[in-house]
């Protein structure tokens, strides 16, 4: 396997879990709580988005932060390496619109 076919497969590996590349564009926008994730990305079974975010953290992709309050609230955030995913994920959002309105139209005809 030659080394570009390699750093791809890395990147899928890391980004491209069923759920992955959605959630962390859900996190460009702001940090947010496990419940707030759960209402954006409503079809997410909850052991997956347990185990994704785990997987992310353990990546370097996104912090996670418990308050003292009670009861403890848990955030995630985007980490700033995490970030230069950004461009990655908003040009896959687009590639996804034009493709699911190109497979629309095919369907209409």
């Amino acid at each position: 396997m030659n080394k570009s076919v390699e750093d791809m497969k890395t990147t899928l590996d890391v980004v491209c879990g069923k759920w992955k590349a959605v959630l962390l564009l859900e996190l460009v926008e702001e940090p947010l709580r496990f419940s707030e994730i759960k209402k954006a990305i409503p079809r997410i079974p909850h052991q997956t988005l347990i185990k994704h975010l785990k997987e992310l953290e353990q990546d370097g992709l996104i912090n996670r932060v418990e308050s003292d309050d009670v009861p403890p609230k848990v955030e995630y955030s985007l980490t700033s390496y995490g970030y230069a995913l950004e461009p990655l994920l908003q040009e896959m959002e687009r590639w996804g619109r034009v493709h699911r309105s190109r497979s629309e139209e095919t369907i209409a005809n």
